[in-house]
């Protein structure tokens, strides 16, 4: 089975003056492919910061990171570009669409900017957009819809490309209950289909829907079950 993510040893401060603040502390991480993996975590523990090298948005210190078997710790700003948009489908809590573009116009928009022609860009869009059972609204604009509406459109964006993971950030942060169990429901779906999915969270009942959760306590992660501080959460 291929290895989507290979974290080793990683290391993350920032200066602080004269001090460094030490966020991630020698992490080691590896997600196979088809995995659902919850990483959970309080505020203030680096999960944001995890996230945010795990998405190529961020560099580090010490260590390696292999996605999709590429090296990311040596690649240039370029590179990781390219990453971000050709192997992550991102899934945020506030959703991030455009709002003066309609919900087709979001969902093609990663493809135009990797060159695909405006026809094919639009059918590889619609055919997403139905998939999450949004066909009906792709003339609508983002505010012209619920909560849980504009976050399958952003399902539908962060799968358009076919991305080897699917990386969501408090993906039912901003939605209701009801709504949120929705989401996790589908997620679950898109799971059983073969998507690789890292999820973020602060919250054991949402992360309880991954089929694999780590807990990441001051910079650093425990499996689930392990002793030491995974259980002081």
């Amino acid at each position: 089975m291929e290895q989507v993510i290979k974290i080793e040893n990683v290391h993350k401060w920032y200066k602080m003056g004269e001090n460094s603040l030490e966020v991630l502390k020698g992490v080691s991480l590896q997600v196979d492919e088809g995995e659902f993996l919850a990483i959970l975590g309080p505020s203030g523990s680096g999960k944001s910061t995890l996230m945010n090298i795990i998405g190529c948005m961020d560099d580090f210190q010490e260590g390696q990171y292999w996605l999709a078997g590429e090296p990311v710790h040596e690649m240039n700003d370029a590179q990781l570009t390219y990453m971000r948009n050709a192997q992550i489908g991102f899934i945020f809590q506030k959703y991030h669409l455009i709002g003066k573009y309609t919900v087709l116009q979001n969902v093609m928009m990663p493809l135009l900017i990797r060159g695909y022609s405006h026809r094919k860009a639009a059918e590889i869009a619609a055919e997403r957009l139905e998939m999450l059972e949004m066909g009906n609204r792709l003339s609508h604009k983002p505010n012209e819809l619920s909560g849980g509406q504009q976050q399958r459109v952003a399902i539908a964006r962060a799968l358009v490309g076919h991305p080897k993971l699917l990386l969501a950030d408090e993906p039912t942060g901003a939605l209701d209950s009801a709504t949120g169990r929705e989401v996790l429901k589908l997620f679950e779906e898109l799971n059983e289909k073969g998507h690789t999915i890292v999820m973020i969270t602060h919250d054991l009942q949402v992360a309880s829907h991954a089929k694999r959760i780590v807990k990441i306590i001051d910079g650093e992660l425990f499996e689930e079950g392990e002793p030491a501080k995974a259980s002081s959460m």
